[in-house]
């Protein structure tokens, strides 16, 4: 056959064969190189995207349905991505705890690279020395409990100005999702920057688009993380993502600059409480290790500090106000716990949260329906190792269910109900021990910010159910409230939450 010819005859046709051969590869591998592993089962996939189109709007639910079919550890191909997804507690333990150290890396995203100042952060950093320095420092400076409880009085403060606000304008509907948000956005900024900055701080955009920009960027599910990096930008630049992408880092790190210079004034008066970047000015004369904080790593640290404690926590708010108000026994029951406790009093003192036994039930009920990070932080193999049984490659990416683990059947009776009972007399509790419950992760990589995150939720849900009664908007009824997901790095409630304030009558009360 003249080849010549039948070229010019079809012009196209190199082209053809060229985009023809990767695809016949991808859909029929070398047996030589199938047969040497025992891999996971897999969806069937389709050529260059791989599974990447069966995830769907909500991956974590889309996951959870497949491992009903393909079993509690799965292989999916994401693109140019191997992606293990595990969602029993069994397989997240092998991951999280027998093979930790196999799978403790994470992947290099573009959108967490540059967010992150190029991997100076902690949550998203690869595993090594610097990892482990930047780690120890956290949590021996930043995050102990000692720290978190110094900034009871931020906390104090402001919930009472939220309170009166609300009492102010009640029964006037409350946006819980902005309210949360705006609320613990100014406890952490006060905390961080020992000053609220209330407001837009941001110059380069609103602050709530940023940080849901941020979150997004951050989950890591963006076209240039699935396909070679050359090509991936130009796909994230026609979406929109790339310029988000500056837009956000921009906003970042202007700001930061901005308080970091302002602690750096030697006019600046002696603050009565150090504040986070306080602490970090000083461990960067003072700390003699491996990492020599600058001010890029300062921000990347706040960076985490910032995303991490003000979404996570002000989601996960309004989740429990949301399923306090679709469980009216529920409600009742932890509002009669934390008045009977606190008496009358203005409000709800920070020291005494500890006491509200029931009310911690309903925060660990609320956390296995509503895990923030539903498939937690995306981990990666840095070896090869076993999972399950199966063959894992490194270099592949592993999500872990935390979401679908919440509602194994194996685990939990009646897993879509919401009932904190369920955890009465169960050693059952928030640092990652018990494989069936993983708000927050487990091994190396689990978050080193949850008391902080923990005693910010207690504290201003208590003061809300303390101080008020609350009704649905327009006769809504309980069941009647949306509670739909939308999926990001963290996992929130889709529609806004409306409730009515009434402040509560204590003649009424009957504790």
């Amino acid at each position: 056959m003249d080849f010549s010819s039948l070229f010019l005859q079809f012009p196209w046709l190199p082209a053809f064969l060229l985009l023809l051969i990767p695809i016949i590869y991808l859909i029929f591998p070398s047996k030589d190189k199938t047969k040497q592993y025992n891999f996971p089962p897999s969806p069937p996939k389709l050529p260059i995207i791989g599974n990447l189109h069966q995830l769907g709007k909500l991956p974590n639910q889309s996951l959870w349905k497949f491992s009903h079919k393909y079993g509690p550890v799965m292989l999916f191909q994401l693109g140019r991505v191997p992606t293990l997804v595990v969602s029993s507690p069994d397989m997240a333990r092998e991951v999280l705890r027998t093979h930790d150290l196999d799978c403790c890396t994470r992947p290099l995203s573009r959108g967490q690279k540059k967010i992150s100042y190029d991997f100076l952060d902690l949550a998203f950093s690869p595993y090594g020395e610097y990892w482990r320095e930047m780690r120890k420092m956290c949590v021996m400076e930043l995050f102990t409990s000692k720290r978190v409880q110094s900034y009871w009085y931020v906390r104090e403060a402001e919930v009472g100005h939220l309170i009166e606000n609300i009492k102010r304008d009640a029964p006037t509907p409350v946006e819980m999702n902005d309210t949360m948000f705006t609320l613990t956005n100014n406890v952490i900024c006060r905390i961080a920057f020992g000053t609220s900055h209330r407001g837009n701080q941001f110059e380069h955009g609103e602050l709530k688009q940023v940080i849901d920009d941020a979150m997004t960027l951050l989950s890591g599910f963006s076209a240039s993380d699935f396909f070679s990096p050359r090509f991936g930008w130009v796909i994230d630049l026609v979406t929109g993502l790339h310029w988000r992408l500056n837009r956000c880092y921009k906003s970042f790190d202007t700001f930061f600059e901005k308080v970091i210079k302002e602690h750096l004034d030697s006019s600046r008066p002696t603050p009565e409480t150090e504040d986070i970047i306080d602490v970090m000015l000083g461990l960067a004369k003072e700390r003699s290790t491996v990492v020599k904080l600058t001010k890029q790593h300062m921000k990347a640290i706040l960076v985490d500090i910032f995303l991490g404690a003000v979404d996570t926590s002000s989601v996960t708010m309004v989740w429990v106000m949301a399923e306090l108000m679709r469980n009216p026994r529920v409600m009742k029951k932890v509002q009669d716990e934390i008045r009977s406790i606190i008496g009358r009093k203005p409000s709800v003192p920070e020291i005494e949260i500890d006491k509200f036994t029931y009310f911690r039930l309903v925060v660990k009920e609320t956390l296995r329906l509503h895990p923030p990070a539903s498939l937690l932080i995306p981990h990666e193999t840095i070896r090869q190792c076993k999972i399950g049984g199966y063959d894992v490659l490194g270099k592949t990416r592993v999500l872990v269910n935390a979401w679908a683990i919440g509602r194994d059947p194996k685990m939990w009776d009646d897993p879509d109900e919401f009932r904190p009972e369920r955890f009465e007399g169960k050693d059952i509790d928030f640092k990652g021990q018990n494989f069936e419950y993983l708000p927050f992760g487990s091994g190396r990589r689990m978050c080193p910010g949850i008391n902080m995150g923990l005693t910010s939720v207690m504290f201003v849900c208590s003061n809300l159910l303390y101080c008020f009664d609350w009704k649905l908007p327009n006769g809504m009824k309980p069941e009647e409230l949306n509670m739909e997901e939308e999926f990001g790095l963290n996992l929130r409630k889709k529609v806004p939450l409306h409730l009515v304030p009434i402040k509560y009558n204590w003649e009424n009360f009957k504790g």
